[in-house]
């Protein structure tokens, strides 16, 4: 592990060579301290409304006692974020992320602060980030929670995230593209991590996360990618890989199919640590995959009060042990989107969660039920 920041460093020097090859400065200007400078802010706020459809199941799918009930229905404020980005010149910028409904957690620790990170951006083939980010393992990193066109990300991400291969991170990443223009899309990511979530004060060991990631545009709609990461934990080496593919039909005018679909299968360094049960299970005993295939079908109405209504579903397979102790979860989302503005600054989501567990466990949240969400999303 000792030699991957050594051969992150290597990657960039050599990034920058190709770089400095292709860039065009502008010899005119003497001084870049304030070359295009700015700064903008920008916020979400998503309001929503769940209620539980399954007798004895609250509203988080926690299953209760009958002399104990749970909370079955609820308005909550799913996000409430604010973020700023800023200029300092054409090279350097920087980011800061918070969500505001994370206050109302009793414990914050690993809330509030998700992006907060410097970028240096030398030339589309090459930008370097620092600090909190997002790791780009997966095509879920790519795309912003407000348009996501669900109600929220997949399982398999927050169990990955959860693992440290996904989510906010603590560490450097190098990304750009490969080719140059007007040749086929070909990006190249790769990083270090912490690889214990979040908004943490330092890491929990002295062993890191990398990982890298390949994303190919084969044709104009179809794009795919591939991605493989590596970790440990007690002295003990895991790993997770996995690809992913988008493709976007337009059928008529009016009509558009978008379908993205993603595999992943890694470590689950929480079960490790969780499990004490005998007998003693190894580190590569505690596998863990995740799928899902998410089609949907955009109508463009452009209405000037009503812009598009999208009709999706999604399904998801996760098993968070498949060696032992398997309890697969399977869960179907219909939806029912409508945009009031365009890219999603004022929509109205409606969906329907199918959970389905293998095997019931009574008092957890590893039981089968179903949930009614009605949201409400503002991006300004």
């Amino acid at each position: 592990m000792r030699i991957v920041p050594f051969l992150l460093l290597f990657l960039c020097y050599h990034t920058l060579s190709f770089g400095q090859q292709t860039s065009q400065p502008d010899t005119a200007v003497k001084n870049y301290s304030c070359y295009k400078r700015g700064f903008s802010w920008s916020g979400l706020l998503q309001t929503r409304y769940t209620y539980s459809c399954t007798n004895d199941v609250d509203v988080n799918g926690q299953q209760f006692n009958s002399d104990k009930p749970g909370v079955t229905n609820s308005f909550s404020l799913k996000r409430v974020r604010v973020q700023a980005l800023a200029r300092v010149n054409d090279h350097f910028d920087a980011a800061i992320l918070v969500n505001l409904a994370d206050f109302s957690n009793s414990n914050l620790s690993g809330k509030v602060l998700e992006n907060a990170f410097i970028r240096y951006s030398f030339s589309r083939h090459c930008r370097i980030i620092a600090g909190q980010y997002r790791p780009f393992f997966g095509i879920e990193e790519e795309i912003p929670v407000d348009i996501i066109k669900s109600l929220d990300y997949s399982n398999s991400y927050y169990a990955f995230g959860s693992n440290g291969w996904q989510s906010f991170q603590t560490g450097l990443c190098v990304y750009g593209d490969i080719n140059g223009e007007g040749k086929m899309p070909l990006r190249y990511y790769a990083g270090i991590h912490n690889g214990n979530g979040k908004n943490q004060p330092t890491d929990n060991d002295n062993t890191k996360h990398i990982y890298g990631r390949l994303e190919a545009g084969l044709m104009k709609n179809l794009t795919i990618g591939v991605n493989a990461g590596r970790g440990s934990v007690k002295n003990q080496a895991g790993d997770a890989w996995g690809g992913d593919l988008k493709y976007v039909a337009t059928l008529c005018p009016k009509w558009k199919l978008e379908c993205t679909a993603d595999y992943k299968e890694g470590t689950n360094f929480n079960a490790f640590a969780a499990y004490t049960g005998e007998p003693v299970h190894k580190l590569n005993d505690f596998r863990m995959k995740g799928l899902y295939v998410f089609p949907n079908l955009r109508y463009e109405c452009n209405h000037p009060r009503l812009r598009t209504v999208e009709l999706s579903a999604r399904y998801e397979y996760l098993n968070l042990c498949t060696k032992f102790n398997s309890n697969p979860r399977q869960t179907i989302i219909p939806m029912l989107s409508t945009e009031f503005a365009d890219d999603y600054f004022a929509c109205l989501q409606l969906g329907f969660i199918f959970d389905i567990y293998k095997n019931n466990i009574p008092l957890s949240s590893e039981y089968t039920h179903n949930t009614a969400v009605a949201q409400l999303q503002i991006r300004f």
